[in-house]
């Protein structure tokens, strides 16, 4: 039998989003509280970091209480068998945003719904009128997991078959083409959170693996072929199936169920109070402003000496799963500090962007707050929609003229008579002063609150102006009357 050396070219998949990715993607869309907080998780279970900042422990000081133990990968078996429609509305999972338009210094917020969370990105993503309304009609029907339920599922039916069924349902009861429909549909669910407008757990998960940039065939077509499987943990069936190696698959399975949220929407609608941390500081200097990130409580990182030199001076007699140990530490840590910096310098980016875009209102207040949308930073500073959005989400900001919610700075523009364009948050606050300045025995209807703003060359229609006064909590006029 003959032997030969040859060479041959093997095309094979491999995963694009590195764990540095994820960490980086989940540390962006934290506030400074919830960061403070992972960071310090880590260093507790992380020997290989080193918390510099922490003070030295007294000897008797008591013992720090027990760390929670971690919540287990998503049970998929349960998940799928629990719901013909893929719902499962019980799985605890942290929230990822807050929505407070609250811009007082002493003030306490409470966490928005998921639906004003989506109302917000609306208003400033910049449909038409039209699309918009549209666009409020398809978030009134998404529920509480961040999926859309218009139509009642047929157990018979495939995903897909369901999916199209559901986009002809919108068309049909607002009375628009199907092509419409699709349109508006498809641009909710590029809103944060990611997969929030799906149909079904296929596509949620499918919109969340490709906003993340996961461009690993394995992990699609498991998504769409073989949840099942994976619900079962069939690894090997998976493989033969998709004609890939056993490890491509338990990667994949791996970046599934550690990265992707079957519920998108929960966690939002908490209703406790809380106090508001500024996440950003910016001072005025001079005649220029200047930024700070908090950094109050943060740990300062770094990687142990010890271990480090223990990793160079390990030898033959060092057990292999020691050194292996220490390694994935050293790596987990080195990711963790490097996650953290880029975070920041993202923030301050994005900060300073806004800065550049509202100097006016920050000079001279809200009448000159200008219309500013997440495309408009995110070109500016060379990064994608999605990351300007995390970035925003939960985070607040003090101002030499209060504190604000990073949002408050986004908003479409509408023409006023002169020509020049107005907020939305400049048009509440007319709302507002408008109301507060009528006669409580003969309050204005929204009809007359568009004629005021009218004369002061604001134009909106007489349902715009009630939108304004309802999201501010001002009642209709019948409600405020006072009869005595």
């Amino acid at each position: 039998m003959a032997y030969e050396l040859k060479q041959e070219l093997k095309l094979t998949q491999s995963l694009v989003m590195t764990p540095q990715l994820q960490l980086a993607i989940k540390l962006l869309q934290l506030s400074r509280l919830e960061l403070v907080e992972m960071v310090r998780e880590e260093v507790q279970t992380n020997p290989v970091l080193e918390d510099v900042s922490a003070p030295e422990v007294e000897s008797g000081s008591p013992e720090p209480p027990p760390k929670e133990p971690e919540k287990p990968e998503i049970d998929w078996d349960a998940y799928l068998q629990g719901q013909s429609e893929y719902r499962q509305g019980g799985i605890d999972f942290s929230a990822r945003d807050a929505e407070e338009d609250d811009f007082m210094s002493n003030i306490s917020a409470a966490g928005g719904s998921l639906s004003e969370h989506l109302a917000w990105q609306l208003g400033i993503c910049g449909l038409n009128s039209e699309d918009s309304v549209l666009g409020e009609f398809i978030i009134g029907n998404i529920d509480e997991d961040g999926y859309l339920r218009l139509l009642e599922r047929d157990p018979a039916s495939t995903d897909s078959e369901h999916e199209a069924a559901s986009v002809q349902e919108i068309a049909r009861c607002a009375g628009v083409p199907v092509e419409d429909a699709e349109r508006v549909l498809g641009a909710i669910q590029q809103f944060d959170p990611p997969g929030v407008g799906s149909r079904t757990l296929r596509e949620c998960l499918l919109i969340q693996a490709r906003d993340m940039d996961v461009r690993d065939t394995v992990v699609e077509d498991i998504i769409t072929e073989h949840l099942e499987k994976l619900a079962a943990r069939n690894y090997k069936a998976i493989a033969r199936a998709l004609g890939v190696q056993v490890e491509d698959v338990f990667e994949a399975a791996r970046v599934i169920n550690k990265s992707l949220n079957p519920t998108p929407g929960s966690g939002f609608g908490v209703d406790e109070s809380r106090a508001i941390v500024p996440d950003i500081f910016i001072y005025k200097v001079g005649d220029e402003y200047v930024i700070s990130l908090n950094e109050d409580g943060m740990p300062k990182l770094k990687i142990s000496p010890y271990y480090r030199e223990l990793l160079k001076t390990a030898g033959a007699a060092t057990p292999d799963n020691a050194k292996g140990y220490i390694q994935d530490k050293l790596r987990s840590a080195v990711w963790l500090i490097k996650s953290v910096h880029q975070r920041q310098r993202t923030v301050y980016r994005v900060v300073e962007c806004i800065v550049r875009f509202q100097r006016e209102f920050l000079d001279q207040g809200l009448k000159y707050l200008k219309p500013l949308v997440l495309k408009d930073v995110a070109a500016e500073i060379g990064v994608h929609e999605s990351t300007v959005s995390r970035v925003t989400s939960n985070k607040y900001v003090q101002t030499p003229r209060g504190i604000f919610e990073l949002k408050y700075f986004f908003s479409n523009g509408m023409s006023s008579g002169g020509g020049e364009e107005v907020t939305a948050e400049y048009i509440k606050e007319k709302v507002r002063k408008i109301i507060e300045a009528e006669d409580s025995k003969h309050p204005l209807s929204d009809a007359q609150i568009a004629d005021k703003l009218k004369d002061s060359g604001i134009v909106v229609a007489r349902r715009t102006a009630t939108k304004y006064r309802e999201a501010m909590g001002f009642l209709s006029s019948s409600r405020r009357k006072a009869h005595f």
